[in-house]
């Protein structure tokens, strides 16, 4: 019964940060570009739950999205899966209580994404390609999504650990070893 709840709050915080994205960050943008919060709503479900449940909301996700702002439906759903992926490496890896390793993940995730986005759109729409203004909105995208993770991250941590436990059980030494 607590898995139901916690992937329905899951959906619920999906909404909000579409909201969010639609609407309150079109005001807050930098140089025309806005964080994009679904990356770290994907790494924290992978950082925190199973493969199979970040993959399925990469999936689910990333379709919604290129339904309702995307240019073609699947690129958005491959690349957060792909970022779930990655969430689960760095899991193994990385500490999740250092906040300087969470920085790195995010910057990380939000540069393999971006980057994948921008060549499957090149192969499949046949956008342009150029390179300096790419590096720039990256720069800064990577920028305000480590920003917002250093603000939010108490929350999503302290959330974080509770669903944790719930869909990985108390497994502290079966990881190291």
């Amino acid at each position: 019964m607590k898995k139901v709840l916690i992937n329905i709050a899951i959906i619920v915080v999906f909404l909000i940060i579409y909201f969010l994205q639609a609407n309150f960050f079109t005001w807050f943008k930098i140089a025309g570009i806005m964080p994009n919060l679904f990356i770290i709503l994907i790494l924290f479900i992978g950082l925190f739950t199973k493969r199979t449940l970040v993959i399925m909301y990469g999936i689910v996700f990333g379709i919604l999205i290129d339904i309702f702002i995307g240019k073609s439906i699947g690129i958005t759903s491959i690349m957060l899966s792909i970022v779930g992926i990655v969430a689960l490496i760095f899991d193994k890896n990385f500490s999740k209580d250092s906040r300087i390793a969470i920085m790195i993940i995010v910057a990380i995730s939000t540069i393999i994404y971006e980057l994948g986005i921008y060549i499957l759109n090149h192969i499949l729409i046949k956008t342009g390609f150029e390179i300096i203004p790419f590096i720039q909105i990256l720069a800064i995208e990577v920028i305000y999504n480590v920003i917002l993770t250093i603000i939010i991250y108490p929350l999503i941590q302290l959330v974080g650990y509770d669903i944790e436990e719930e869909f990985k059980g108390n497994k502290l030494l079966t990881k190291y070893f």
